[in-house]
């Protein structure tokens, strides 16, 4: 394989092609895994996130823009400027594949510019250009604008809005203007670099080895993803992701006031089938995606009019359930808000449930919220802060801090839903036993991404294998999360959608991978690189003073045991998971021994 990487150094205007040997791609595929390597290399330990120091890498992979299913993906990777550690971010879309159109594997973004830039890319040529016009505007207004000016509506744009301007440590990268690398705040990265925008064009054809090979395997793939029995080819496409609504409260674990219960009396008024009978107008598929999980919706409600995207389940949850909120209207405007000025509407969410939790235990001064209502359900609120959060607005500027500082800040840390600093998204893990280990031990921090254990728990379809794990049980799940954190690293590193680990497992990416690279590896050594790559993240926080102390939960799942529900009573045994954990993995308090990382060939 001949790929590149394209250098970008804003400070001084320089760029310049970087070929990527084969021998690093062997070892790290592409995506997150080449990107964390360039970042663990590249950049010194304890350095300022949204300083010049920091660099960002958006990154795609040997599979983006290839006939493989969900390829239209792309990774992102930094330093956190809300966690302190690896910070990175995966997005759909179409930007990913017309980069890899354009001759590149990745952009490596060096230092900081002194004024608004954008970086302009067709087939193989690089330029940096004023941003100064565009500087200050909507995501949407950034997109629109640039294609207008560049002439061609083929041009797929990144850019950051305001949040990503005003440096919200939970800032995104947008692009076609719905699709989110949410997570982290790759987005103020971007933004503390003056770096308003990627545009990128390309006709170039990606390396594949044996196409005709591939073909074959693809129909094979394409069938399990649109069997009816499987999650892809049923619910996905019918509801989108936020089918999972009805079925995640019936097993007792939404999320709801802050977590405070898992139960939402309400659950069924935000559905996935109520969002279809009501709202949706349409559907939305990435590139190359047979699924098309993305909604299309248009709210005709009074104050809440808009014509836009979503809501999707993880907004439903976190502007929904848990600030107590059932109106698919509010959801939906304040979805759309975050999306149009660029942040994270998970962290959102979960930091005004947090404060709202905060305003319930009488821990906020009463006249902060510049009379907004911080009680459970108000509708208006959760809009409001949207907009005052991406532009730090008055106490728009407490919630753009995130809930473990909001909470630290007024004396009550335990009312923060978070790991490593990262907001938890939308389980709540006293009712499944392997997520919650997976939650604890996550190394970007409290994230479903990176061990999607509900699939064998509770969805029951997790790498084509439809048996349902016990999900009060601990037995087996050290193994199951390491197996599937393993997996999620290649998936992320290839780089394609995780939906297609519900009907599709590691024999089906190897099978799909070797005709791309010609490589002929088995499962085994594929799935050695994605435990590499996890054990290299973990070097990485390790390195930025994260250990085994950060290994945990927040103390409401570990003391205080679900109120009601079918998971009623429980709480989270993750001692007696976390030591089967580290044994598996051959980590000691949270890092890689010496034995491990020279099994795996890592510094």
């Amino acid at each position: 394989m001949n790929e590149k990487l394209l250098r970008v150094n804003l400070r001084t205007g320089k760029i310049r092609d970087e070929k990527i040997g084969e021998d690093k791609l062997k070892k790290f595929l592409g995506g997150r895994g080449l990107g964390e390597h360039l970042l663990y290399g590249e950049t010194k330990p304890g350095i300022d996130p949204l300083g010049p120091e920091n660099r960002l890498y958006l990154m795609v992979g040997p599979a983006t823009g290839t006939p493989w299913p969900t390829s239209g993906r792309y990774h992102v990777v930094t330093k956190s400027p809300l966690t302190g550690g690896i910070g990175d971010a995966n997005s759909g879309g179409k930007w990913g594949p017309e980069l890899r159109f354009s001759g590149y594997m990745g952009i490596a973004i060096e230092d900081s510019s002194d004024e608004p830039v954008y970086l302009w890319i067709k087939n193989g040529l690089a330029e940096l250009r004023s941003a100064d016009k565009y500087w200050g505007t909507t995501v949407w207004q950034t997109e629109d604008a640039l294609k207008r000016d560049l002439g061609d509506d083929k041009i797929q744009i990144a850019s950051i809005g305001p949040g990503g301007e005003n440096l919200v440590p939970y800032a995104g990268i947008l692009t076609d203007k719905h699709r989110a690398a949410g997570r982290t705040g790759v987005g103020a990265v971007m933004g503390s670099k003056k770096l308003k925008a990627v545009a990128v064009r390309g006709t170039k054809k990606p390396f594949i080895a044996d196409r005709k090979k591939l073909e074959g395997e693809v129909k094979k793939a394409t069938k399990k993803l649109t069997d009816p029995d499987s999650v892809c080819g049923n619910n996905l496409p019918k509801y989108g992701t936020a089918a999972l609504i009805n079925t995640v409260n019936e097993n007792g674990i939404l999320p709801t006031r802050n977590f405070q219960t898992g139960v939402f009396p309400k659950a069924d008024d935000i559905s996935g089938e109520t969002i279809k009978e009501t709202i949706l107008t349409g559907q939305y598929a990435c590139w190359n995606c047979p699924i098309g999980c993305g909604r299309v919706s248009k709210i005709t409600q009074i104050p809440y009019q808009i014509e836009g995207h979503g809501p999707e389940y993880e907004t439903d949850w976190s502007l929904g359930s848990d600030c107590d909120i059932a109106n698919l209207g509010a959801i939906t405007k304040a979805h759309n808000t975050c999306d149009e000025l660029g942040i994270d509407p998970i962290s959102l969410g979960a930091t005004i449930a947090c404060a709202m939790e905060l305003n319930e235990k009488g821990k906020l001064p009463k006249d902060i919220a510049d009379g907004m209502d911080l009680n459970w359900g108000n509708e208006q609120t959760i809009v409001d802060l949207s907009w005052k959060t991406a532009y730090r607005a008055g106490f728009g500027k407490e919630i753009a801090m995130g809930a473990k500082k909001l909470a630290e800040k007024y004396g009550a840390p335990e009312l923060a839903m978070e790991v490593k600093g990262l907001e938890l998204p939308a389980y709540d893990p006293r009712g499944v036993q392997g997520h919650a280990l997976g939650y604890a031990t996550s190394n970007r921090g409290g994230c479903h991404l990176r061990a999607y254990v509900m699939a064998a728990e509770v969805v029951g379809e997790a790498f084509g294998d439809k048996k349902k794990k016990d999900r009060f049980s601990t037995v087996g799940k050290a193994q199951l999360v390491k197996t599937i954190q393993d997996a999620y690293s290649i998936l992320d590193s290839a780089v394609v959608c995780k939906f297609i680990s519900f009907p599709l497992g590691p024999q089906d990416y190897t099978d799909l991978l070797n005709p791309i690279t010609g490589w002929n590896w088995s499962v085994d050594e594929l799935m050695k690189t994605g435990e590499r790559i996890y054990n290299l993240e973990r070097m990485y926080i390790n390195r930025e003073g994260f250990d085994g102390k950060d290994d945990t939960l927040p103390k409401r799942f570990l003391e205080e045991p679900m109120p009601e529900g079918p998971a009623k009573g429980h709480v989270v045994k993750l001692k007696e998971m976390l030591s089967e954990y580290y044994k598996v993995r051959g980590w000691t308090n949270g890092k890689p021994t010496k034995e491990k990382l020279r099994e795996l060939n890592l510094p």
